[in-house]
């Protein structure tokens, strides 16, 4: 209802300014238009960004791991310069299913499959339910597996619906992201301090009111209460990488995901937060890769 009011950002405007924008390409699968970057050779990797963030989440990571994978990074639905796509599309199983036919598109079957935060939670709903995703090795970086306790639980539900009804707020959103430092004050509260790259990223995003409205509806569409109880029917390997300082999805949430899995192992890093591998990509694409040879 709301696309042509809050359509997808325009690549035009920002491929300029974008990390590796030479590797982009839009494919059409699921009835979606999705943005993705593909860079490297080898066995398939599938990269999955965590809400309101979009591929760009990877740009310091990708090429020491296209040294060893064939890559792939997509924005998300309703992200950045992937389309929304049909009703539900913004749901647990809908963006699950649609990465599904865009991995089909591409004729890729990921080997590893790394999620940040809600990434990780829509990696392992796949691998809970596509058989080509039961045998991919999973690595989630500060993953959401798990309900958030308090108030992020209620800004993930009842707050981000009336927000999403609401064909103003995304607009409002925006217009205060534009605001000099608003930004970068919304990711010190994720426990994390990027660079100055990583803040302009992030506020041509989130100053884009198309781009918020996505985040908006995914956010009131998100439902992790099927997920958290199945993931000890996870059966393959699952490798988490957490940031100590994370002020999103607390690090006690990754203990207890941990305990619930068959065959989890966990690494705590101190003084990285919620964005850690965007705080050291060279370190976490060293972990990934140690994870992927096991």
């Amino acid at each position: 209802m709301f696309e042509r009011f809050y359509p997808s950002m325009s690549w035009s405007a920002h491929q300029a300014h974008w990390p590796h924008a030479a590797h982009s390409r839009f494919v059409q699968a699921g009835g979606i238009q999705w943005h993705v970057q593909s860079l490297g050779q080898g066995p398939g990797l599938l990269l999955l960004h965590g809400t309101g963030s979009g591929n760009f989440s990877w740009r310091g990571l990708l090429p020491t791991l296209a040294e060893h994978f064939t890559v792939v990074a997509p924005d998300l639905p309703g992200h950045a310069f992937t389309s929304r796509g049909p009703e539900g599309a913004l749901s647990l199983p809908g963006m699950a299913e649609g990465l599904r036919a865009l991995l089909l598109q591409l004729k890729l079957t990921p080997q590893v499959i790394v999620g940040h935060s809600a990434g990780a939670a829509i990696a392992a709903h796949m691998a809970l339910h596509f058989d080509s995703a039961s045998r991919s090795t999973l690595i989630g970086l500060n993953p959401a597996w798990l309900p958030l306790p308090g108030l992020a639980s209620w800004l993930f539900g009842p707050a981000a619906k009336l927000a999403a009804l609401n064909p103003l707020s995304a607009w409002a959103t925006a217009k205060m992201a534009a605001k000099p430092g608003a930004v970068a004050d919304w990711l010190s509260r994720t426990g994390s301090a990027l660079d100055a790259q990583g803040l302009d990223l992030y506020t041509r995003v989130l100053s884009d009111s198309g781009h918020v409205h996505g985040v908006l509806s995914m956010m009131a569409a998100w439902r992790l209460k099927p997920l958290a109880a199945r993931l000890h029917e996870i059966r393959q390997p699952v490798f988490m990488h957490i940031g100590a300082q994370d002020e999103t999805v607390p690090p006690a949430l990754a203990h207890q995901a941990c305990a619930r899995l068959p065959r989890a192992a966990l690494q705590i890093q101190d003084g990285l937060g919620h964005l850690a591998h965007e705080q050291d990509p060279e370190g976490t694409a060293a972990y990934i890769l140690r994870c992927a040879s096991l």
